[in-house]
């Protein structure tokens, strides 16, 4: 049995200062004022446990340089290490498959990353809670193979249907696909242009057939799928249509209108939150909050973004307070992906929380707490 008093506790709509009493990992009272048992927080913030998504982390540990692939339980310590280390209690840890000409063999690699979360997760030396996200690669020959291979498991929960072809989605101008894109190649304008014809001629090939056999067998498991870029209501209309529950990154305005309308659950990218933009010049996440159509953040590519972003969020926001941001973190996506026994404060829960110092210029975690036992 743990106690934490005298915290400013983030609830679902509103902040009280109190304690909250844990009992075998779960919250058992929440109490406003003033209490002398107890861990004293001393006035920080104490939140849920922060639910993540959507993170490419766990690969750039894995593949630190070009070339170069790291021991998979080691690139799983140290990105587990980040990630409770950033408040994430809950992690969906992004695999993608789906061969293409600079990983011809994906499954290999696939299957170590998602081999080392099992048995970290089996063998209980992980920090937070790992599940599995599919990143399903629509125009390779071999991603159904892939997903046969890997999905059928619990702790496959997200899949996720994405088509990076070269003009259209993220990079709807080929200028700014080749601008981003060319100098990390290094390739002529020759080359770059016939790898560009070699996308295309994939994406003909084998996006659509790939995309309604994933949507096929997802739906078939029970597991939550994702669409990726959408950009026009004709993108959405299509997601709407496989039964997907969460757009992930629109890249416009009207894609995302169309998306909530749609009911779907519209993730953004937290390091667009904190740089105001987007990489790809593609639309403002905040400006996405502004006009209601922002569900969930995820970190992407920096873990700690989840959390700047949310305090930042009120400040840029006109109207929001900090627990509607909280929840794009927390509630929203473990909502999302079927998770209702975490991402709130509430009596029954888990006991997945953290403290949170807010005085700096950066909120700062204090300890992080994975079902009443401390973690970080």
């Amino acid at each position: 049995m743990s106690v934490f008093r005298n915290a400013k506790i983030v609830l679902a709509d509103e902040v009280i200062t109190g304690s909250v009493r844990v009992e075998n990992g779960r919250i058992t009272s929440i109490d406003a004022g003033q209490s002398r048992e107890g861990e004293d927080f001393g006035g920080d913030y104490l939140i849920p446990g922060l639910v993540e998504l959507h993170t490419d982390h766990l690969e750039n540990h894995y593949r630190p340089r070009p070339g170069v692939f790291w021991d998979p339980l080691a690139a799983l310590h140290a990105h587990d290490a980040q990630i409770a280390g950033s408040g994430i209690t809950t992690v969906f840890d992004a695999v993608r498959i789906g061969s293409d000409v600079d990983l011809p063999d994906m499954l290999v690699h696939a299957q170590e990353l998602v081999h080392a979360v099992r048995s970290g997760s089996e063998a209980g030396w992980l920090r937070s809670e790992h599940f599995i996200h599919l990143r399903c690669e629509l125009p390779s020959h071999d991603v159904v193979a892939h997903f046969d291979a890997l999905a059928d498991h619990s702790s496959t929960r997200l899949a996720s249907v994405m088509d990076h072809t070269p003009g259209q989605r993220q990079f709807r101008k080929m200028a700014d696909y080749l601008r981003f894109y060319a100098p990390k190649m290094g390739k002529t304008e020759a080359d770059m242009n016939a790898y560009v014809d070699a996308r295309l001629a994939e994406q003909a090939q084998y996006s659509a057939a790939n995309r309604q056999a994933l949507v096929e067998r997802a739906r078939a498991m029970g597991i939550a799928i994702a669409s990726h870029d959408d950009a026009t209501i004709e993108h959405v209309e299509q997601a709407e249509h496989d039964g997907v529950a969460i757009a992930e990154f629109p890249t416009t305005l009207e894609a995302a209108a169309a998306a909530h309308d749609a009911g779907l659950a519209i993730l953004m990218g937290a390091p667009n939150v904190v740089r105001g933009r987007s990489h790809s010049g593609n639309v403002s996440a905040t400006d996405l909050m502004t006009a209601g159509l922002l569900n969930i953040l995820s970190s992407d590519y920096v873990p700690f973004a989840l959390l700047q972003a949310v305090f930042l969020l009120p400040s840029r926001v006109a109207g929001l307070d900090l627990p509607r941001a909280l929840a794009t973190v927390t509630s929203n996506p473990a909502r999302a992906a079927g998770l209702d026994d975490r991402g709130e404060i509430a009596v029954e829960k888990r006991a997945d929380l953290v403290r949170v110092a807010a005085d700096a210029p950066l909120p700062v975690v204090r300890g992080v707490w994975r079902e009443g036992k401390r973690v970080s």
